[in-house]
């Protein structure tokens, strides 16, 4: 596609009106609602989904590459927001021993013959929070804010032909949708765009879960959130930058001290919430007391990019406006409607805050313990549903910024308020791996999905916590703090290779021999 092509889409995108595009959505979410009343969205049994980004680098250099489009069709992976980037969704599975296993199966088996076909074009994919090493040739600040403009309409020279995040760029100060940041602010980093590329930096897996009933759906999300900050504190990833975004005055040693532990989530949040007293589209997430007040809270929120439907027999294009203005519901968090078929439709909660993680064994221990707790804390109906909003809330940033090493509030299941971490996690883990037996997997099972994370709890290393070790030991040894930075990422890179489909993270970090 040109970008001549590309503008004038984008052009017929900002050309939908978004008064009557809302009161579409509105129309819809009763559609849903009524559904809802109906039992449509209602399972047999809890059910569960994978999504997985990459970003692609040089073999050679680790260096960021760009993936040919014709490449991403051969491997049957799908585009994402930069043309460095490559995501895969598994089938939907049911909660089981089996269900769980096919989720990796499928995981390792795509991913495997994804990387033998890259392989022959001298690239890698790479499962990680946040890249470092910009393309050879080129900064990151270069490669991110690259564009162009083609009759005023404004094109990312290095994003795919997604013409939603184009459109992004170009809808600033039009009446009735919200505006994006197009900006970094994170700690000694800064920067400003014309797109909303710089999202790009960023990938991560997603979890989904398929609530049996779709009433009960408040309830789960209830635990979900207030699960949010103890799972991202395990799985934080992301405390580096490209070195070259960082402010000229910043020595090494403030970086390093003062680096987040999930730039990601900051990444996130900053490119695509408007500054100033809007209020912020990527945040933690509400709660709501009804399922009904749920696809409400969707309905009402701010629309970024009114898209034009295309008629389709899907069940779900019932309410496809309703669908595309969920695109944008960014929250860490948030409720999913929808299915192909009347028989396949669900209630479902996304979990979104997780960096992709070193090993796929690492990202299917997220989805097995996110589904296991919900199992477990709705049936046990376990007290730390009592916890305050505020204090999850506040849990979650704690944990973006400072891993393991944040002060967490908890509920444990004797009711008792604790601020100890092995309590907590001890609590956590308990109630993740009864919600796997309860739905027939054996101790033993159990205790394999749950082992790289109950690792990283026990001896209190996180992938961004190893990262950072690596990059103060080079700064030791008299490395600049770029080549510190570039260096930990080969060896991150490195490792991956040799661990990133039957290896672990705690392969990494010598806790890999023995499992519990």
């Amino acid at each position: 596609m040109t970008d001549d092509d590309l503008a004038s889409m984008v052009d017929e995108v900002l050309a939908v009106d978004p008064q009557e595009f809302q009161g579409e959505v509105e129309a819809e979410a009763e559609v849903i609602k009524r559904e809802l009343a109906d039992g449509v969205f209602d399972n047999p049994q809890a059910i569960v989904g994978f999504e997985y980004e990459f970003y692609a680098v040089d073999a050679e250099s680790s260096a960021l590459a760009r993936v040919p489009r014709r490449l991403l069709e051969l491997i049957g992976f799908e585009k994402e927001l930069g043309l460095h980037n490559a995501e895969m969704s598994t089938s939907p599975q049911p909660l089981n021993r089996h269900g769980l296993a096919a989720q990796e199966s499928e995981v390792k088996a795509r991913l495997s013959a994804a990387e033998n076909r890259t392989s022959t074009e001298g690239m890698r994919l790479v499962s990680d929070g946040l890249w470092t090493i910009p393309p050879e040739g080129e900064t990151a600040r270069e490669y991110l804010t690259d564009s162009v403009d083609d009759d005023g309409t404004r094109i990312a020279s290095n994003m795919s032909d997604s013409v939603r995040y184009h459109a992004m760029a170009n809808a600033a100060g039009k009446s009735g949708t919200a505006p994006a940041g197009m900006e970094l602010d994170g700690p000694h980093v800064s920067l400003s765009a014309d797109t909303v590329m710089p999202e790009s930096l960023i990938t991560s897996i997603q979890p989904h879960y398929q609530v049996p009933h779709a009433r009960d759906l408040p309830t789960y999300f209830k635990y979900a959130v207030r699960i949010a900050g103890p799972l991202l504190a395990l799985g934080v990833n992301s405390p580096f930058y490209p070195p070259d975004l960082y402010d000229e005055d910043a020595t090494p040693d403030e970086i390093v001290e003062d680096a987040w532990m999930s730039n990601r989530i900051d990444v996130f949040e900053s490119v695509l919430n408007a500054s100033g007293d809007t209020g912020d589209k990527v945040r933690f997430p509400d709660e709501f007391d009804t399922v009904e007040a749920a696809v409400d809270a969707i309905a009402a929120d701010e629309t970024i990019v009114p898209m034009p439907v295309e008629p389709a027999s899907r069940f779900d294009d019932e309410f496809a406006h309703f669908r595309l203005k969920h695109g944008t519901y960014w929250r860490w968090v948030r409720p999913v409607f929808g299915g192909a078929t009347r028989s396949a439709a669900n209630a479902r909660i996304e979990f979104r805050p997780i960096a992709a993680q070193p090993t796929v064994r690492d990202g299917i221990a997220f989805q097995a313990a996110f589904a296991g707790l919900l199992e477990s804390m709705f049936r046990r109906e376990h007290p730390v549903r009592h916890l305050d909003w505020v204090i999850a809330r506040d849990n979650f940033y704690a944990a973006m910024r400072d891993g393991l090493d944040a002060d967490l509030y908890w509920i444990a299941n004797d009711g008792a308020e604790t601020t100890d971490t092995e309590t907590l996690f001890a609590d956590l883990f308990a109630h993740a791996k009864d919600g796997l037996t309860s739905r027939g997997l054996s101790e033993e099972e159990a205790a394999k999905y749950l082992w790289p994370l109950r690792q990283r709890a026990r001896h209190r290393v996180t992938p961004a916590e190893w990262k950072r070790r690596e990059v103060r030991e080079r700064l030791d040894e008299g490395a600049s703090f770029e080549d510190a930075v570039v260096e930990t990422q080969r060896t991150y890179i490195d490792h991956q290779e040799e661990t990133l489909i039957e290896g672990s993270f705690a392969d990494w970090v010598g806790r890999g021999s023995t499992e519990l």
